[in-house]
């Protein structure tokens, strides 16, 4: 790939860097990208599923994750990973990104120090996957109008002051990241700025070297002329030089070693980068200055000569015609005050002329002629999906079946006393309510969660028996007061029988039911119940819809299959609510008679 960047790059970020993530989509908004460059998060101890930043004067939601692995396969198409974990991580966290096949096309690299053994190590591997390795030790790079790298490039006002906010004509490569920005600006004074830009890092062993930058800026349409800025130590220039002399690279080359002051000491002298150190002639800035002037590369006379340089060589092409006059793009401004939200709404939005339901107009799902039910309102606003008809029907079906189970049940109980004694409508419904939980509804939630654990780790019947035993805990689902195998439960079979008609498959109802052959083979009436069919087939719809199996289990123990139970349950309540209001029913007293009493007189503590 020629360029290194496009506007519709896009990057997993690995530790939650917040000020450097935020400049990149501060970045991104100025530029006026459509999508931002960061898709996704990795923070291993995090317990967060997303980061709120802001773009513009508004807020986005940006995915966190817990591995690279679990960001890829929520975010295929981000093909740049961003390593800012520390030196102790930074090796492994690059060598598990390469391990995943055909994903990252480009790797960055922030850490500094990393152990020389492994960061060899780990620029063979990247070399070996095919992957760009940009540092260990760098600031990152930039395509100009396009992408760019945390804080690569400073401040906003300083990367529109250095017209980093849209293509130049120059690729520079440098070693230095502070002395990357600073020619930046230089480049922006005396030239039209560059179109993409380099900070290979400082370290001694880095990923990609000078060479493999300006061998792809050779083949970039949008880079009319090249500048690289060395320094002393090591012979990656002399690779440059080899390949202007060859003819690998034939656009115009302005190039300067920083160093030279180094001949002027006794002895080696490290400056600033690990890699910065002569260990022989040619190593020195002098030397390699030297040859690439011999080279035909256009070197100053120093470094503060490098500005007339540039000038020069931008001007030339300019006259020639190889360079064009750019026309400066409209951007937009960052706000100077922004507050950030302290809600957050991802089902629906009354902000237009008619609100919506997960992004449907809600006359598009509310009147008849529309042929659509609570069902299609639920999957919008509970799953923020459009489920087949098939699916919805089902909702529909499993909310009619729970919606009353009698007025002896505790809830319906609960709901008609406090109807009795005088309160609302919603007073009295609440009670009923709050008695929906492990024990009254929660079969539905256990029987999802323990026949699926069952199955997926390819129980028999006999050792899932067993294993709920060694638990202490009765089987969900299994079990009912008065029905049984001679007097089957009207409403499962009700229940199996549309399940077998319009589900694609039942993989989970079919395991419950071998199941149920055992239970049954010992007690009649421990059939499988209306709150385990439910409550299976959920299971089993949703792997049909495509749901991933963490989807499944976070949907599990999130409550949703509750919420179905207290959906249909509030039907019935009400209901009762109502009854009881109906016939002006008095006050409600239990009877004595109902109670066993059991009051011994209180002892006296001396």
């Amino acid at each position: 790939m020629s360029r290194l960047f496009t506007r519709d790059t896009q990057a997993i970020f690995w530790n939650n860097n917040k000020s450097a993530i935020q400049r990149m989509l501060d970045y991104d908004y100025v530029i006026k990208r459509e999508t931002p460059s960061v898709a996704a998060i990795v923070a291993p101890t995090s317990s967060a599923k997303f980061e709120k930043f802001f773009w513009g004067p508004d807020e986005i939601m940006i995915d966190v994750f817990r591995s690279t692995k679990e960001a890829v396969e929520a975010h295929p198409n981000a093909d740049v990973l961003l390593n800012f974990a520390s030196f102790r991580t930074a090796y492994d966290v690059s060598m598990e990104a390469l391990s995943i096949p055909n994903q990252f096309r480009v790797i960055m690299v922030t850490a500094e120090g990393i152990p020389e053994r492994l960061a060899r190590t780990m620029n063979q591997a990247a070399r070996d996957a095919g992957v760009t390795l940009i540092g260990p030790a760098t600031v990152g790079a930039i395509a100009p109008g396009a992408f760019k790298i945390a804080n690569i490039g400073g401040t906003i006002e300083n990367i529109i002051k250095s017209k980093l906010h849209r293509a130049g004509s120059a690729g520079l490569v440098t070693r230095s990241g502070g002395l990357f920005n600073e020619l930046c600006n230089i480049i922006a004074r005396n030239a039209d700025g560059i179109a993409e830009g380099v900070a290979i890092g400082g370290d001694r062993f880095v990923g990609s070297v000078f060479i493999d930058n300006m061998l792809r800026m050779e083949s970039n349409p949008d880079v009319k002329y090249m500048i690289l800025l060395g320094e002393v130590g090591g012979t990656e220039e002399y690779k440059v030089i080899e390949a202007v002399k060859s003819g690998k690279i034939t656009k115009p080359v302005i190039a300067w070693c920083i160093g030279t002051i180094a001949k002027h000491f006794s002895s080696g002298v490290q400056f600033g980068h690990a890699g910065a150190s002569a260990n022989a002639e040619r190593e020195t800035a002098e030397a390699k200055n030297k040859a690439m002037r011999e080279a035909g590369i256009h070197v100053p006379e120093s470094f503060n000569d490098l500005p007339r340089v540039i000038n020069e060589v931008y001007t030339k092409l300019y006259n020639e015609g190889v360079i064009l006059e750019i026309e400066e793009p409209e951007i937009r401004t960052i706000p100077a005050n922004r507050r950030p939200k302290n809600f957050i709404c991802t089902i629906s939005d009354d902000r237009g002329e008619e609100a919506t339901y997960a992004g449907y107009p809600i006359s598009s799902v509310a009147t008849p002629d529309t042929g659509k039910t609570i069902g299609d309102v639920i999957s919008l606003l509970w799953f923020k999906k459009v489920y087949p008809r098939w699916a919805v029907d089902f909702i529909e079906t499993v909310i009619k079946t729970v919606a009353d189970h009698g007025p002896a049940v505790s809830g319906a109980h609960n709901a008609k006393v406090t109807a009795r004694a005088g309160k609302s409508v919603v007073e009295s419904l609440v009670t009923g309510l709050l008695t929906i939980g492990p024990r009254f509804g929660g079969a539905i939630d256990g029987a999802a969660k323990y026949f699926k654990y069952a199955y997926d780790n390819e129980m028999t019947p006999a050792e899932f028996l067993a294993y709920m035993k060694k638990q202490g805990i009765p089987i969900p689902g299994i079990g009912h007061r008065i029905k049984s195998v001679r007097n089957p439960d009207l409403r499962v079979e009700g229940l199996k029988k549309y399940a077998a008609e319009f589900f694609p498959s039942t993989p989970l109802l079919d395991y419950a039911l071998t199941v149920e052959e055992l239970t049954t083979s010992k007690k009649d009436n421990l059939i499988l119940n209306v709150d385990g069919t439910i409550g299976i087939l959920m299971v089993d719809m949703w792997r049909a819809l495509g749901y991933t199996e963490k989807e499944i289990d976070d949907f599990i123990e999130s409550g949703t299959l509750n919420s179905f139970f207290i959906l249909g349950r509030t039907i019935g309540f009400i209901g009762h609510v109502l009854d009881e209001k109906r016939l002006a029913m008095p006050m409600y007293r239990h009877p004595w008679d109902d109670i066993l009493y059991d009051v011994k007189k209180a002892e006296e503590i001396g």
